[in-house]
């Protein structure tokens, strides 16, 4: 279970325990943010896309969108998501707990500028009723080898 495999990565930092589990689905933003109390905007929503054969993830603030000519411009290449059949053999969480932690060997992280503008974010941890809360320099830390980008788009641009 992908929780489980979450668990067992964030046990080597000692925060195993932040894991926040709940009765009721936080699968979307919105029902994350219901579950957690607090702003659609400050869930760290983790998207699966591919570049050419390769799977990425992209961790972007709630309320930010994919911005195609700034994807375009950084990736090379049009932004193409994974299907949700793809994202669970490809990333190794399903769609609704997908997270940049315990992923599979080789797929690459980004995290979105759009998260900066926050002290702490609520990333999904593996299913689709877990979260954590994790500062900025936390979620660059536990997210492994990860790069900053700026390809998305908030609601006011």
């Amino acid at each position: 279970m992908s929780i489980e495999n979450v668990k067992n990565y964030f046990q080597k930092y000692g925060i195993d325990n932040k894991i926040l589990e709940f009765d009721v689905s936080s699968a979307t933003v919105e029902l994350a943010a219901e579950a957690l109390h607090t702003e659609g905007c400050r869930i760290a929503k983790t998207l699966s896309f591919k570049v050419g054969e390769n799977p990425i993830l992209i961790v972007c603030a709630g309320d930010a969108k994919i911005d195609n000519s700034k994807y375009k411009a950084t990736f090379g290449a049009k932004a193409k998501m994974l299907t949700p059949d793809e994202v669970p053999s490809l990333i190794g969480h399903a769609v609704g707990g997908v997270c940049p932690f315990a992923i599979n060997a080789g797929v690459k992280v980004y995290l979105d500028k759009s998260l900066k503008r926050f002290e702490t974010v609520f990333p999904a941890c593996g299913s689709s009723n877990s979260a954590i809360e994790l500062t900025i320099p936390e979620l660059e830390r536990y997210s492994g080898e990860c790069s900053w980008v700026d390809v998305c788009k908030l609601p006011a641009e």
